[in-house]
C-alpha cells in the first residue's frame, strides 16, 4: 500500500462494529437459550473466526451485511467438532473459547496461524487446569487440545497478568463449575465480558478488596437470548482521531463509538496531550456506553500534562492503541514515552520492536526499552516500512505516512483486515 502526505481529514465516518463486544456477543449468543439478533458484528477476520468456530461446534449461524443472528445451543449444547477449530490470527477467539470447551463433556483441539501459533498460552491453561480440565500444548502454544469437563472445579483465581482475555476465559469456565469461581483483578481491564454476561441475565458479583476487585460468576447461571447492538470500535476510532487532531484545519464525526470506561482512555489521553475532541449524544446501549466524537486539528500540539510519559494502570487501558500513540508522539511538543507495557512483546507481533524500526526508518528520533518507548516531535519522512503481518502497525504507520514527507508504501498492508477491512478506503474518502 502506497500513501501519501495529506493536507487533512474531512467527514463523516462510520466505523465497523467492535472487535472485542463482537467476539463476546457472538460466543456468548451461543451460550444463551433462544435466539440473539447482533447489529453492527464487526466485520474483521478475527470476528469471521470465532463465528466459523463457532458453527463447527453445531451453533446456527446466520449473516446479513454485518448483522449475524446467532440460535443458542445453552452452556452444554455444543457439538464435538470433526476437525481441529481454527482460530486464525484472534487471541480472543482461542482464549474464550478455551473457557468455554473447558466445561464440555468432549475433547476439542484449538489451532491458529503462524503469529498466533507463537502468542502464549499458559496464561489460560494455568487457571483452566487447576479447575481440572486438561489441556495438552507443546512449549504452552498452539495446538492446543483442551479435554473438556463438566461440571469444572469452582476456583478463586488470582490474575497474574492484567488480561481481559484471561479474566473472560475463566469466568466462562466458571459457567459450567461446580460453583462460584471468582477472578481476582490487581488491575483493571475491560470489562466487557461482564457488562454483557449481565446482559444475557447473569448475576455477576463484584467485591472491592485492598488488593484488587474479585469479580464473581456461579456455576448454576444461566444466559438467555437477548439482542444486541455492537458500538463502533475506539480501537479502531483512535487511528482516525490521532490523524485528525494533527493535521491543521481537519475536522471528522465519528458516529456511535464505544466509551466504555476500561477501554476509553485513548481519548482522554488524545485530549491530555492537547486533542481538540469533542463527545456528543451519549447514551447507552446493551450495557455499552456510546457516543458521537467530533474532532478538530488545531495544528501545534501542546500537552497540558506535568509529564510526557504514560505507565502504570492505565497501560492496560491503552494497549491496543500504543502503536498509534506513539506515531502521534512524533507530532506532539515533547514527545510521548511509553513505559509498563511489556506485554506488547507477545501481541500480533513485537509490537515495541516493530514501531520503533518502523519509525526510525521514516527518520524518528525514538528509543526502545524492554517495556516501552520514548518519541521525540520528530520530522518525518516518507519510506518502505513493514506490517510485520500485524493490522495494528499496518494502520498506525498508515496514520503515520499521512504526517511525512514523501510517499510511504506498507508491505503486506493487507493485514488490516484482521481487525479492520475497510480502513484504507475509508482513510482514503477522509484525506485531503
Amino acid at each position: 500500500m502506497k500513501i501519501q502526505p495529506a493536507a487533512n481529514l474531512q467527514g463523516e465516518i462510520n466505523l465497523p462494529g467492535d472487535k472485542s463486544i463482537s467476539h463476546r456477543a457472538a460466543l456468548f449468543s451461543a451460550l444463551a437459550e433462544g435466539t440473539t439478533r447482533i447489529e453492527n458484528f464487526a466485520t474483521s477476520a478475527d470476528c469471521a473466526s470465532t463465528l466459523s468456530c463457532l458453527a463447527q461446534l453445531g451453533v446456527e449461524i446466520s449473516q446479513e451485511n454485518s448483522t449475524v443472528t446467532v440460535k443458542g445451543v445453552g452452556k452444554t449444547g455444543f457439538q464435538s467438532a470433526d476437525n481441529p477449530l481454527d482460530c486464525g490470527n484472534s487471541g480472543t477467539t482461542v482464549r474464550l473459547l478455551a473457557g468455554i470447551l473447558a466445561g464440555q463433556n468432549f475433547d476439542s483441539v484449538l489451532t491458529g496461524d503462524e503469529s498466533l501459533s507463537g502468542r502464549p498460552m499458559k496464561r489460560v491453561i494455568e487457571p483452566l487446569t487447576a479447575m481440572n480440565a486438561l489441556l495438552e500444548a507443546t512449549e504452552n502454544h498452539l495446538p492446543m487440545k483442551v479435554h473438556g469437563k463438566n461440571p469444572l472445579k469452582a476456583i478463586s483465581y488470582e490474575a497474574k497478568i492484567a488480561s481481559a482475555q484471561v479474566k473472560s476465559c475463566v469466568l466462562l469456565a466458571g459457567l459450567n463449575s461446580d460453583g462460584k469461581t471468582s477472578v481476582l483483578e490487581k488491575t483493571p481491564t475491560r470489562d466487557h465480558t461482564e457488562r454483557m454476561l449481565r446482559w444475557f441475565g447473569v448475576e455477576v458479583a463484584e467485591t472491592e478488596k485492598e488488593n484488587g476487585k474479585l469479580i464473581t460468576v456461579s456455576g448454576d447461571a444461566n444466559l438467555t437470548a437477548k439482542d444486541l447492538f455492537v458500538p463502533s470500535d475506539v480501537s479502531s476510532a483512535a487511528f482516525f482521531l490521532v490523524a485528525a487532531a494533527c493535521l491543521k484545519g481537519s475536522e471528522i464525526v465519528l458516529r456511535a463509538v464505544g466509551l466504555n470506561p476500561t477501554r476509553n482512555a485513548v481519548v482522554e489521553v488524545l485530549r491530555a496531550f492537547g486533542a481538540e475532541i469533542e463527545i456528543f449524544n451519549e447514551r447507552e446501549i446493551g450495557n455499552e456506553p456510546l457516543g458521537d466524537l467530533r474532532v478538530r486539528g488545531g495544528g501545534n500540539l501542546q500537552p497540558k500534562l506535568s509529564s510526557n510519559i504514560l505507565r502504570g494502570k492505565i497501560i492496560a487501558n491503552l494497549i491496543d492503541e500504543i502503536p498509534i500513540l506513539a506515531v502521534f508522539g512524533t507530532q506532539i511538543e515533547g514527545g510521548i514515552e511509553i513505559r509498563e507495557a511489556s506485554e506488547l512483546r507477545v501481541k500480533e507481533s513485537d509490537r515495541i520492536k516493530s514501531v520503533v524500526e518502523n519509525l526510525r526508518k521514516m527518520n524518528a528520533r525514538v528509543e526502545e526499552f524492554d517495556d516501552g518507548l520514548r518519541v521525540g516531535k520528530s520530522d518525518l519522512k516518507g519510506a518502505r516500512v513493514k506490517s510485520f503481518g500485524d493490522h495494528r502497525i499496518a494502520m498506525a504507520f498508515a496514520v503515520a505516512a499521512l504526517f511525512a514527507r514523501g510517499e510511504t508504501e506498507i508491505t503486506n498492508a493487507e493485514c488490516a483486515a484482521v481487525s479492520f477491512p475497510a480502513f484504507f478506503e475509508i482513510l482514503q474518502s477522509v484525506a485531503k
